[in-house]
C-alpha cells in the first residue's frame, strides 16, 4: 500500500552529517583474511562483457509511492536489488579497496561509520574508476534512476562502508549506519559480500508519514539504486555472516539545466579539505559556465530571428544562478 500523501516543502530535506572533526583513521583492526586478499592484488583492465552482469530490477518504488512526490529529480525513490557486476569483477573491486596502499592511506572512522574506505582515486582503484564510468554502467543506472547520471565527484566515487560481525545478534530495527539523508542526489549501493545466510542488511526508507520501508539488500554483486538526498534511510544491521561490505557511488544529474541541489555536509567530516573544495568547485564552475551557454544560445537566436529581448527568462535564469552561487559560498567554509 502507498504511503499516505502528505504536505512536503519543496526546499531539499537539511542533511546531518557526522560530527567527526575531520578526516580520522578507524581503529578497528580488519580481519587477516581481509588484508591477504589485498596482498594478492594485481591490476587488470575492466572489460564491460566479462565484468558486467546487467538486469533490471524486478521493482522500482516511486516518490510518491512513499509520500514524497515532488522532492527531487526523478519520480524514482529506490529500486530492489538488480545484478551488476559479475564475480569477477567484485573479485578485483575488493582486491583493489584491500590493496596495501588503498589500506595504508584511504581507511577513516566517523560518528557515522566506524570502517569506512574511500578517496584513493583512480590512480590506486583504476578498475573500479573505469566500472563505474564505463558507458554500460552509466546508461543501466540513468534508465533505473529516471533522469541522466554521471558520478558525482571522484571522491564520493567507489566510498565503502565495511561491517565485521563480531559474534553479535542484529538487534531488529537497529541500523549498521546511521539514518541520514545523502548529500548527492542519487547513490548506487553494490555488495561486495557473500550475503548467504544473513538476516537483516535491508536498506530502510523514511517514507512521507514517518513509516518505515524496507528494501530487501542485495546479494553479492547486485546493487540498489536510491534517490537519497531526498529519502531518509538507513542500512539495517546484519548478522549470520562474517561480514557485510557495501560500495556506495553517489551521483548527480549530467545535465547542466537540470536541479542539482549537491551539497557536502556529509563528505566535509571525512574528506581532506583541498581535494574536496578543487572537485566540488571544479564540477559547479562547469556547470555555470554550461548553463550560461545554454542562456547566451537563446538569447542570440532570439536576436537572429527578430523577437522582442525576454527579459522575465533572462531575470529567471540570473536569479536561479544567484542562488546556485550562494549555495556553492555556503559550502565553501
Amino acid at each position: 500500500m502507498a504511503a499516505a500523501a502528505v504536505s512536503i516543502p519543496r526546499t531539499p530535506p537539511k542533511v546531518v552529517g557526522p560530527t567527526t572533526k575531520g578526516p580520522t583513521p578507524p581503529t578497528e583492526q580488519l580481519p587477516q583474511y581481509i588484508v591477504e586478499e589485498g596482498l594478492r592484488y594485481e591490476p587488470i583492465e575492466f572489460n564491460a562483457t566479462k565484468h558486467l552482469q546487467l538486469e533490471d530490477p524486478g521493482r522500482l518504488y516511486t516518490m510518491r509511492e512513499i509520500g514524497l512526490e515532488g522532492q527531487g529529480i526523478s519520480n524514482t525513490a529506490a529500486s530492489e536489488p538488480f545484478s551488476l557486476f559479475s564475480p569477477a569483477a567484485i573479485k578485483q573491486m575488493r582486491a583493489e579497496i584491500f590493496s596495501p596502499p588503498v589500506l595504508s592511506n584511504c581507511r577513516y572512522a566517523s560518528t557515522f561509520a566506524t570502517n569506512m574506505i574511500r578517496c584513493y582515486g583512480p590512480k590506486l582503484g583504476p578498475f573500479i574508476f573505469d566500472a563505474w564510468n564505463s558507458p554500460e554502467v552509466l546508461a543501466h543506472i540513468s534508465k533505473i534512476a529516471g533522469v541522466e547520471l554521471v558520478p558525482a565527484l571522484d571522491f564520493e566515487t567507489g566510498h565503502v562502508n565495511v561491517w565485521i560481525n563480531k559474534g553479535e545478534e542484529a538487534t531488529p530495527g537497529k541500523s549498521a549506519f546511521s539514518w541520514h539523508y545523502d548529500s548527492y542526489p542519487f547513490v548506487c549501493v553494490t555488495m561486495l559480500s557473500d550475503c548467504t545466510g544473513m538476516t537483516g542488511g535491508e536498506t530502510a526508507m523514511r517514507t512521507g508519514n514517518g513509516d518505515i520501508m524496507k528494501v530487501r539488500g542485495p546479494a553479492m554483486g547486485t546493487a540498489v539504486v536510491m534517490q537519497g538526498r531526498y529519502i531518509e534511510h538507513a542500512a539495517l544491521a546484519a548478522s549470520g555472516v562474517p561480514e557485510r561490505i557495501a560500495m556506495v557511488t553517489s551521483f548527480r544529474p549530467k545535465n547542466p539545466l537540470v536541479r542539482d541541489e549537491t551539497i557536502l555536509t556529509g563528505s566535509r567530516p571525512i574528506t581532506h579539505r583541498s581535494m574536496m573544495y578543487f572537485q566540488y568547485s571544479q564540477y559547479r564552475l562547469e556547470v555555470i559556465r554550461d548553463r550560461s551557454d545554454a542562456a547566451l544560445k537563446k538569447i542570440r537566436e532570439r536576436e537572429r530571428f527578430g523577437r522582442e529581448f525576454d527579459i522575465d527568462a533572462m531575470r529567471e535564469h540570473l536569479t536561479e544562478q544567484r542562488a546556485y552561487l550562494e549555495s556553492m559560498l555556503d559550502e565553501l567554509v
